[in-house]
């Protein structure tokens, strides 16, 4: 036995949006935190080593351009101010005094350590010398420099802390960090509320999509506030709920209609074959009207069968839209309808080009010029068909259109009363609207001076008139 796979955690929008936000404020504002404590501390730094520099260079003049000892530098009264307050006073720096014996005369604050290189230094016989290095006393970050005063007459210790300076680079390291922190969850809960907000009406959608494919239902409210994506995006989805539900219901009509009109030529049909199990009993003239009457229920149940499949075939119709001039199309159908009917048809028509199916036109075109022939069956008039300016019209001398029926005679299944004992499954007409409809077009029904119909439609996508 199989088990199922655990079912994978949806990932919510809202929740990525945040990470989203906070993943971006964290890269941001970390790049800044970084940059700016960088070039803080290589300012601060460079500053101090400035200082420190100008210092040394200062000490290394002195000594080269007025030879003294290293008694000079020893200051043994307070008040005293001479070489050694200038150095120590306006740089905070220690000052450390080696006799020429490698002994401190004078010990700085806190001591400086004196090795080979600053003995070295203090026996030297070359003024302006100079050892660097960095040295730790206790806890605290030096920068010493030891400068010889030459003829063996000892040398002068300079050394300056850095580690203030350092402890305030780890202060200032530690609130862009705690910055950079506050920062990154503000930009978490920002996002998180900023995408509640954006989301809303999309979690509102995915809402009514699901329960519509678990029910069915198309009946259902769909927020289609705001002017942005999310706005427009209801709006989509609320036109096609709308289109899918008028959909349904014009097929659920269809085949309403379509099974009470085919009941009633099954059921003749049903009787009929009843009676040819009876066929030799039957005298000759009861035979041949059972014959003729099963032959025309066959052909009215055939035609009707055509008609619904031309019908639901014009509403899925893939048939590419382009240019077609109109009057073409119009000889085309009436060329056809000659050959079915038998009849004198007559085509006038301008040079108009619309945007459509041409296989649908002509179509249309065909029902109206059929059903015009189909009342006017004995008429000895040609059947007119007029294109003007995207306006198809099909006149004959039959009955006319009743007031009554001229808002109807387009309703699948419809047949006026005058019109029941004819053929015809009443889809013909239907047709028509249904393809006038997809051009964007309208169908009219009107009488016709002298006696007789005018019935056709319009075409809406006209791109070219004389």
């Amino acid at each position: 036995m199989r088990l199922p796979l655990p079912r994978r955690p949806r990932s919510s929008l809202r929740v990525t949006f945040a990470i989203s936000f906070a993943a971006v404020a964290a890269a941001v504002t970390l790049l800044v935190g970084l940059l700016s404590y960088g070039a803080a501390a290589r300012l601060v730094r460079a500053d101090q080593q400035s200082v420190f520099g100008g210092v040394v260079h200062d000490l290394r003049n002195q000594v080269r351009q007025q030879p003294l000892g290293y008694e000079v530098y020893v200051q043994d009264d307070p008040d005293h101010d001479g070489p050694r307050d200038d150095l120590r006073r306006p740089t905070g720096t220690d000052i450390q005094i080696i006799r020429p014996t490698g002994t401190v005369a004078d010990r700085g604050s806190p001591v400086l350590p004196v090795g080979d290189a600053e003995r070295r230094m203090a026996a030297s016989r070359t003024a302006g010398l100079v050892a660097r290095r960095d040295v730790e006393i206790g806890d605290d970050q030096f920068r010493m420099a030891t400068v010889s005063l030459g003829a063996r007459r000892g040398a002068v210790q300079v050394a300056q802390q850095f580690s203030d300076s350092e402890d305030l680079l780890r202060e200032l390291q530690k609130r862009t960090a705690l910055f950079v922190g506050a920062a990154i969850a503000a930009a978490g809960v920002v996002g998180w509320w900023l995408a509640g907000r954006i989301t809303r009406r999309l979690v509102r959608l995915t809402g009514i999509a699901e329960s519509v494919t678990a029910t069915g239902r198309m009946d259902v409210a769909v927020p289609v506030t705001g002017e942005d994506e999310v706005g427009r995006l209801g709006r989509a989805f609320d036109g096609m709920l709308g289109q899918l539900a008028r959909s349904k219901d014009d097929q659920r009509r269809l085949v309403q209609d379509a099974g009470h009109e085919l009941r009633t030529p099954l059921t003749s049909l049903r009787t009929n074959i009843a009676l040819l199990r009876r066929f030799e009993e039957l005298p000759p003239a009861a035979r041949e009207e059972l014959l003729a009457d099963l032959t025309g229920e066959t052909r009215e149940l055939t035609d009707l069968v055509n008609e619904l499949v031309s019908l639901a075939a014009g509403q899925r119709d893939d048939e590419p839209s382009v240019a077609t001039p109109l009057g073409e199309v119009a000889h085309r159908a009436a060329g056809l309808a000659r050959r079915r009917t038998g009849r004198e048809i007559t085509v006038t028509a301008d040079d108009t080009v619309v945007e459509g199916r041409a296989g649908a036109l002509q179509r249309a075109i065909t029902n109206l010029v059929e059903n015009a022939a189909k009342f006017d069956e004995e008429g000895s008039a040609p059947i007119e068909v007029v294109v003007r300016r995207g306006r198809v019209a099909v006149l004959d001398r039959g009955p006319g259109v009743a007031e009554e029926d001229r808002q109807r005679v387009f309703d699948r299944f419809y047949r006026a009363p005058g019109a029941r004992s004819l053929p015809g499954s009443g889809l013909g007409l239907a047709i028509v609207r249904e393809v006038a409809a997809a051009h964007g077009g309208t169908v009219f029904a009107e009488r016709r001076p002298g006696g007789g119909a005018v019935v056709g439609f319009t075409v809406g996508d006209t791109t070219r008139q004389p």
